[in-house]
This record gives C-alpha cells, sequence and structure tokens, in this order.
C-alpha cells in the first residue's frame, strides 16, 4: 500500500465522520449495535475516561441519523455492521447532547446549560427542517427557553409520527465538577425537588423512542431515577465488556497493519512492543463473568505509545501520556468532597490501596449524591473513575485492583502530595540519589532520606503508622525513579516480593544495578529479639527471591543487591544490605 493511503493515526480524535472521512484506523465496534437494540430501548452504560466512549456514540449516531442515510455506504465501509445491518438503521432524527461542554460555575449553571440545550435543538430544527412547518421552526427559533425547544419538537415529532433518538454523552460530566466544587447541598439542589436537571429528564422520559446516556459515574442516575425509569444499566453486562477499550487481538492487529504497510520499521518486535505496553496500559475488566477473559487495554494510551513508534521507532520515554495525569484529579477531587470527619476514612481506603494494591468492596451500581462519602460508595467511584478494575470475586464481594503502572502512577502522585503537606522532600536532592543508586550501587542516601521524610510525616500524622502506611510511603517515592520498573508485590519463587526494582534497559542501558527489598515493620514498642527475628526472616526472603527465574534473565546484565530494611515505629532500626551466599 502506497504511504499516503496508510490508515493515519485517530490520536485525540472523537469523531467517527471525522475518522472515516481523513481515513484514520478504526477498531470495528459496529457488531455491538444489535446487541444494543435487542436489550431495551432505554440504556444506561458507564466507562472510564479515554476508553472510546465519545466514539462510540459518534458511531451510533451517524448510523441511526435519518439524514446520514445516503451515506451509509462511505461511512461504513468495510465495516461489519455494512453487511449485517438492522432493521433501525438511519431511522431516526438524532438529538445529541455531550454535557462535558457545559460550564459548571457555581451561580451561572442554570444559564449555561440553557444556553448550551438552545444551540443543539437550534441545530437540530434547521439539520432537520425538511421534516417540520416553517412556523414551529420560527417558534423554536425565536425562543430562549431550551425546554420550550424540546417540547414544541417533541410534539410535533409525535403528531407527525417522527422516532427520536437521544444520545447524552458525559451525562454526569458537570453534576460531578458541582459535587467536588459546590458540595452535597448545591447537587441535592440540582437534581432533587424542581431541580431543572431533574425536569428535563422528565421531558426526556417520554419525548424519545430511544435513549442512550453514557458517563463515568452513576452518581446522578440515582437521583434523577424517580423523574426517569432506565430500564438496563448494562455497565456490568458481560456481552458488553469488550465494547470499549482494545483487546489484545485489537492491538496486535493494528500494530501489524501498520508494520506491514511500512509506518512502523521491518524489525520491529510487535510482542515485545505488547509486553512492554501491557503492564502500562492493559488490565481492564467490568464484568464479574469475563474475569477470566482477555483484559482490556486503554485505548488514548495505545495511540499514544504507537504514534510514538511511527514517529521516532522508539517507545515514549514517559509511558504515561501528560494528558492522563490530570485524570488523577479525579482522585483529589473524590478524596476532598465536603471535607469533614469521613475523609480520614477515605484517606485511609486510598492509603490502603496504594500499599496494597487491591481492596475488596460491594460493588455499588447506583447511589444518592448525599451518601457518596459512604464507604462501599467511595471505594465504588474509584472503579467506575478508572481507578481501580475488577480482579477476582471473593465470596460475595469482588476484590478490586490497580490496573496498571498507569494508575499506579496517579495513586503514588496523589500520595505524594498528600505526604508533602506534612513534611517535604527536597525532590532535587532524591534524584540526585537515585543516580547514585542506578549507577554507582549506593543506595543508602536514598533510602535514609525516605526513612528520614516518613519520621517526620508520622510525627504530624499519628494514623501514618502501620505496615501498610509504610509500603505506600515507600511506594510513593521509589515509583518516582523512572530509571526502574517499581514492581511491588511480584511473585518470586513461591514468594512475594516487597519491592523489585527492574532496570529499564530499553530507556537506560546504563543502569548497573538492580534491586529486591524486603520492608519490614514492627510495633514501636518491639524488643530488639523482634527486630533480630525480622531481620532473619528477610534475609532467608531474598536470598529465595534471588534465585527466581525471572530475577535472573530481567537482572541480567546489572549488580543484584538484597536489601532488607526494617522500621521499628516510625524509626529505622535495620538498613543493610544481605549477602547472597
Amino acid at each position: 500500500m502506497e504511504q499516503a493511503n496508510v490508515k493515519g493515526i485517530p490520536y485525540g480524535v472523537a469523531s467517527f465522520e471525522q475518522l472515516r472521512n481523513e481515513n484514520l484506523y478504526y477498531v470495528d465496534k459496529t457488531m455491538y449495535l444489535p446487541l444494543l437494540e435487542n436489550m431495551s430501548n432505554y440504556l444506561f452504560l458507564i466507562r472510564p475516561r479515554r476508553f472510546g466512549k465519545s466514539v462510540f456514540v459518534s458511531m451510533m449516531r451517524d448510523y441511526y441519523d435519518i439524514a446520514k442515510a445516503d451515506r451509509f455506504d462511505t461511512l461504513f465501509d468495510e465495516l461489519w455492521i455494512k453487511e449485517h445491518p438492522t432493521p433501525l438503521k438511519n431511522a431516526f432524527q438524532m438529538i445529541y447532547f455531550d454535557f462535558s461542554i457545559v460550564s459548571a460555575r457555581q451561580g451561572k449553571l442554570e444559564n449555561s446549560f440553557n444556553d448550551y440545550c438552545c444551540i443543539v435543538m437550534d441545530s437540530f430544527i434547521k439539520r432537520y427542517q425538511q421534516y417540520y412547518d416553517a412556523n414551529i421552526i420560527d417558534k423554536i427559533l425565536a425562543s430562549n427557553d431550551a425546554a420550550f425547544k424540546l417540547k414544541q419538537v417533541n410534539d410535533e415529532a409525535h403528531a407527525k409520527g417522527y422516532p427520536l433518538y437521544l444520545i447524552i454523552d458525559e451525562y454526569d460530566n458537570f453534576t460531578n465538577v458541582i459535587l467536588s466544587e459546590g458540595g452535597k447541598e448545591m447537587f441535592r439542589n440540582l437534581t432533587h425537588a424542581s431541580g431543572f436537571y431533574r425536569e428535563y429528564f422528565k421531558l426526556f422520559k417520554a419525548m424519545f423512542s430511544r435513549v442512550f446516556l453514557i458517563g463515568v459515574s452513576p452518581v446522578t442516575l440515582d437521583d434523577l431515577s424517580s423523574g426517569y425509569n432506565i430500564d438496563w444499566n448494562i455497565s456490568q453486562a458481560p456481552e458488553f465488556n469488550h465494547m470499549l477499550g482494545f483487546s489484545e487481538s485489537d492491538v496486535r492487529t493494528m500494530f501489524r497493519y501498520y508494520q506491514e504497510n511500512g509506518r512502523l520499521r521491518a524489525d520491529a518486535d510487535i510482542e515485545a512492543m505488547m509486553a512492554e505496553m501491557k503492564p502500562w496500559y492493559n488490565n481492564y475488566c467490568f464484568a464479574q463473568e469475563c474475569l477470566e477473559d482477555d483484559r482490556l487495554y486503554n485505548c488514548d494510551m495505545v495511540y499514544y505509545y504507537l504514534r510514538h513508534q511511527v514517529l521516532y521507532a522508539r517507545p515514549p520515554r514517559e509511558m504515561v501520556d501528560k494528558n492522563i495525569r490530570t485524570d488523577y484529579q479525579k482522585l483529589k477531587m473524590l478524596a476532598d468532597i465536603d471535607r469533614g470527619n469521613q475523609r480520614e476514612n477515605r484517606m485511609s481506603v486510598i492509603e490502603e490501596i496504594a500499599a496494597t494494591g487491591s481492596i475488596l468492596m460491594n460493588l455499588q451500581t447506583s447511589f444518592p449524591a448525599d451518601r457518596i462519602t459512604d464507604d462501599n460508595n467511595f471505594r465504588s467511584l474509584l472503579y467506575y473513575y478508572g481507578l481501580l478494575t475488577m480482579k477476582r470475586t471473593v465470596g460475595r464481594r469482588i476484590e478490586m485492583a490497580i490496573p496498571n503502572n498507569c494508575v499506579k502512577e496517579q495513586y503514588w502522585g496523589f500520595m505524594r502530595d498528600y505526604f508533602d503537606r506534612s513534611a517535604r522532600i527536597d525532590m532535587n536532592a532524591l534524584q540526585d540519589e537515585m543516580d547514585l543508586m542506578a549507577f554507582d550501587g549506593e543506595w543508602q542516601p536514598f533510602i535514609e532520606r525516605i526513612a528520614k521524610a516518613y519520621k517526620e510525616n508520622s510525627s504530624v500524622r499519628d494514623s501514618i503508622l502501620g505496615e501498610h502506611n509504610l509500603q505506600g510511603f515507600f511506594k510513593a517515592y521509589l515509583a518516582l525513579n523512572s530509571l526502574y520498573l517499581v514492581e511491588p508485590e511480584i511473585e518470586l519463587n513461591y514468594g512475594f516480593s516487597d519491592f523489585l526494582l527492574l532496570p529499564d534497559k530499553a530507556r537506560y542501558p546504563e543502569v548497573a544495578h538492580s534491586y529486591i527489598m524486603e520492608l519490614k515493620y514492627v510495633k514501636p514498642t518491639a524488643a530488639d529479639a523482634e527486630i533480630q527475628e525480622k531481620s532473619s526472616e528477610a534475609d532467608a526472603q531474598l536470598k529465595k527471591y534471588s534465585e527466581d527465574k525471572i530475577v535472573k534473565r530481567l537482572c541480567t546484565g546489572t549488580k543484584l543487591h538484597l536489601l532488607k530494611v526494617i522500621f521499628r515505629g516510625a524509626d529505622m532500626a535495620v538498613c543493610a544490605e544481605t549477602e547472597r551466599g
């Protein structure tokens, strides 16, 4: 294929029509349209950000829009649905709202919401003007009241027998902003009693033949449920687990396409690329019935990685796209909602997850805003925001885990900011000590600086003491060392090491030292004999881990150091290197 005809990489593109018109790569998801049609007329789906939600609903709009019937063959050429069209193809007048556009500033929300909806309705009536009488069009365009416009369209469409399809993208976006900035009381006023958002949903209930809502959390849904009955929440339905995001097969097919068409170098090792990406972008699951199935990749991050390989014939220097780092603000928002007595409980949950990598919960499928800070609701929101994913079932509960390194960085960045409120670490000095650790094998200054900061934090926050908090503290700062891939709790030789620091040879081949670290904690009142017992236990574990074949393979070409670090309360009692023997 000529280079000019090779499909472009659709990084940051949310429009299906743009993808097709500009010959950009598209992972076919059209086979899910018949499944959606057969579920219910009213559907609701939650997925984390950057999973292809906007592209999917854009594709739905183009498929069902009666105004695009003459473009069906062009838009859907070579896609699954082209050969398997449904009876509802190009059968609707479409109304599409993207509520992420609505300004959520306090005091201006209702006006902003009305103005945006007016723009959408004016665009609608102009788009379908051939179906409506001139006096109705003039009446709609002359009004500044979005609710009035909706009612006029509703009356006319029903009178003339026109089916209407409503799609709302990011239906919960501005309500989440309100929740973080205005608090629960402002949110309740919006969605309860005569709140204008609730009133709009009453209109939607009677107006549309079919409705598809998509967002990142179920908070708003419960508050609006009495005004709008949702028949089906398909967020955890197994048949839609792979509808958004990319499978292993999707990614491998995409990379092979670019290699076969000369955009990736001929000798590029696609399997090595897959192995490099997987711990960073993969591991999402959205249905308990699919826990044993292939896990899903974050779409945007795959495109980000591929773009670097195509443009520069190498992986990105930073595996986490800077645009996704802002998602960590969601974690801060969840922790800071209505700062009060429950905030420390939420921080304890976040610290436990950061330290252990997982947490048990009963997943809540909806809940009102005034219960958002309840323990299970808060844990569930972490899942919905993509900060946790399904790992396994444990009785009636689900163990949720941090999905990948990309999300781990968000937790650890959040924890560093949280710790810095109590005692700040000199980051320039820490970076220098990371270099000494990687290139010269001088690891003591780095460990001692973290230990000193831990003690200073514990003097301010008594709650920091404990094994989980100690592990979380070390993880937060070890993760800053981009010269290494920091793998906590990895299984080695039938045990689980606390930290394995693997040199990132692909980017930094000059790294000469690798590390396994065992981190132990005893209570402040522990006797010296207990310290000695922990020290001997650490020696045995480190020697066992060092013989694991994974360690031998991944640490080849470096000097492997076995470190034991033992804390008595907030004080570091042992900091030593174990001989491999």
